[in-house]
């Protein structure tokens, strides 16, 4: 079995994509439930959302985590199980059966330690332009399950009415 290696560091940001299995597109028409996960895990486990932006079927968000505190997979865990639990059990695999898997999402996560402010203001802009570049929308502003109108308000973008070829290097450079 190989062996992932995760980089983790208390106090530090990280960018996240999480995914539902198969791609199923489970998260929009559960959204109450996703937010109550969300919730529910940072009374327990704290942590800053800086960033997010949810679409059906995966997530991508950036995280500040607190001084002294590295265990964003405990976070994860959390999250995962508590949204899951709304759903009934579907037929999964023994594998999936030990580990209390119930086939909602990939079993891992993807996560990059943010280095400077010029990778948070990278990784930021790809997740506001995130529903554009899926199609859902024309505009960041247009995509009601971001924190794209927040990013407006405390001043990260000019104005709320960015076109799509302001962001068309995002992730390219």
């Amino acid at each position: 079995m190989k062996q992932y290696r995760r980089l983790y560091s208390p106090g530090a940001r990280y960018f996240f994509t999480v995914v539902t299995e198969l791609r199923k597109p489970l998260l929009i028409e559960n959204i109450d439930r996703l937010r109550e996960a969300f919730r529910m895990c940072r009374e327990r486990h704290p942590f800053k959302i800086e960033a997010i932006v949810i679409l059906p079927d995966h997530i991508h968000t950036v995280w500040q985590l607190p001084e002294g505190d590295e265990d964003f997979s405990k976070r994860w865990m959390v999250i995962k199980r508590y949204f899951s639990s709304a759903f009934p059990q579907a037929k999964v695999s023994r594998s999936k059966i030990k580990k209390r898997e119930k086939g909602i999402w990939q079993r891992r996560f993807w996560e990059h330690q943010i280095r400077d402010e010029n990778d948070w203001r990278q990784h930021v802009d790809y997740i506001h332009f995130n529903p554009v570049k899926h199609g859902f929308v024309n505009h960041p502003q247009d995509w009601q399950y971001s924190s794209y109108q927040r990013a407006v308000e405390k001043g990260w973008y000019q104005t709320s009415t960015i076109l799509t070829d302001d962001f068309e290097n995002i992730g390219h450079e």
